[in-house]
């Protein structure tokens, strides 16, 4: 089994921003697979399936970003999954172009605080993670502000491709393994 996590902040106010782009694009795999993701445990909304003959569970932590590693945790303990090969974490990434999509199977938090308390809850690094390109704040923007704003017209249009894109990239992790989709989609993104 999977588990597969989108990374954002509960609450409507937080819907269509940078930080949320984990929740929207786990949204999108549950579409594929007719997964309603609206159970509460393990401090996240859950939902349990089944996505080209794989067994999912897909979550999204109610901690808030800062603590989604109390969720993680949680989920893993209850479920006994390696976290190393069966564990997916979806984040935004300022580091990225908008809808530049990444898989990494470890690495660090780079300054992300939600994959730094996974880190810290799972005691590693070594879990695979698809990185969502959400942009680089501007000179004189805020990080918090920034990555807590939400997407304009032009930027929000190319987001919920890049959260289709990464659904269709955990599809690919599911069924071929990280390297595979690494090699499909850590290539820039398309102009």
């Amino acid at each position: 089994m999977f588990i597969i996590v989108g990374l954002g902040n509960p609450g409507r106010e937080y819907e269509n921003t940078r930080h949320n782009i984990g929740y929207a694009t786990l949204d999108e795999l549950a579409k594929i697979g007719g997964i309603d993701v609206l159970e509460k445990k393990h401090k996240a909304l859950i939902g349990k399936g089944v996505i080209d003959g794989q067994k999912v569970l897909l979550a999204k932590p109610l901690t808030y970003m800062n603590l989604s590693g109390e969720s993680v945790r949680e989920l893993i303990d209850y479920y006994k999954i390696d976290d190393t090969a069966e564990l997916i974490v979806i984040s935004d990434d300022i580091s990225l172009p908008p809808g530049q999509l990444r898989v990494r199977k470890k690495g660090s938090a780079g300054g992300h605080n939600g994959l730094k308390n996974i880190i810290l809850h799972l005691g590693h690094d070594q879990f695979i993670r698809l990185k969502m390109g959400v942009g680089e704040k501007p000179k004189d923007y805020d990080l918090k502000d920034y990555v807590l704003g939400h997407f304009t017209g032009d930027e929000k249009k190319l987001m919920e491709e890049a959260a289709k894109r990464g659904a269709e990239c955990i599809r690919m992790i599911m069924a071929e393994g990280p390297d595979a989709a690494m090699n499909s989609y850590n290539a820039a993104a398309k102009a």
